[in-house]
């Protein structure tokens, strides 16, 4: 099994440094979820599919993460709280490349 670690800083604005798999097909919503670092009914309402930005996220390091997706795209246009640096947990798939990914959750949609 191999593990990368990865900084999360919740809602309450606590830092978490979490192991999350690479082998697990998991994405970040997952792994947040996971860790309970946020509510449960606050986070991937959708399942990941993203249809609904309650996992939208600050990545804050130079990680070199996969395009967004048209979805992604059409999602956060429409989702409260976006930066330049928003993402959808549930579209960034946990691979090694991530081993020191910075992440900040963003606040509940208003």
């Amino acid at each position: 099994m191999s593990d990368v670690k990865i900084k999360i800083t919740d809602r309450e604005g606590v830092l978490h440094e979490v192991d999350a798999p690479t082998d697990m097909n998991m994405n970040l919503m997952e792994v947040v979820r996971a860790y309970e670092l946020a509510p449960e009914g606050t986070i991937g309402i959708c399942g990941g599919m993203a249809m609904c930005a309650s996992c939208q996220c600050y990545v804050n390091s130079n990680h070199d993460l996969p395009e967004k997706t048209d979805d992604e795209e059409a999602m956060l246009a429409e989702a409260f709280n976006v930066e330049d640096n928003s993402r959808l947990g549930c579209q960034i798939h946990i691979t090694s490349e991530l081993e020191g990914l910075e992440v900040e959750l963003a606040p509940e949609d208003s």
